[in-house]
């Protein structure tokens, strides 16, 4: 029994750590207008269960022209969704602020039974977040 139970619990720390592994890495967003505005996104979700944020936006005409925002913190996961937190103490300083508690995201990839020929970028998709421009934000894997 005891062999039984230990074989178990290996398999399944196998299993979790082959989805994180399969989560982590570099998601981006870029939304452009020729000329005229740029908005970029970009979240790197580390092995460590720790992340960083950073969006960069440039307007024409906007005041001030150019924004860049940071955030970072730790991140956990459960089946497909992602949750975030920012610990005030070590996660926030002068550059950067943005305040990820709270924030939940879906991991959306192709299912590994889907046989057919359909494209599906991986992605996160945030649904749920304090940081109100950030909601339904799709950043795509690299």
């Amino acid at each position: 029994m005891k062999l039984f139970i230990s074989a178990f619990l290996i398999i399944s720390s196998f299993t979790l750590f082959a989805q994180s592994t399969q989560i982590a890495g570099d998601y981006t967003r870029s939304l452009s207008e020729e000329g005229k505005h740029i908005i970029e996104y970009k979240l790197t979700l580390n092995q460590d269960g720790t992340f960083t944020f950073h969006s960069y936006s440039k307007m024409q005409g906007g005041i001030p022209p150019e924004v860049n925002k940071y955030g970072k913190g730790k991140w956990i996961t459960k089946d497909n969704m992602i949750t975030f937190s920012s610990n005030k103490k070590e996660d926030f300083d002068e550059k950067y602020t943005l305040d990820f508690n709270n924030s939940k995201a879906r991991f959306v990839t192709k299912n590994s039974r889907d046989k057919s020929d359909q494209m599906v970028k991986t992605k996160l998709t945030f649904l749920d977040s304090e940081i109100a421009w950030i909601k339904r934000i799709d950043v795509f894997k690299i």
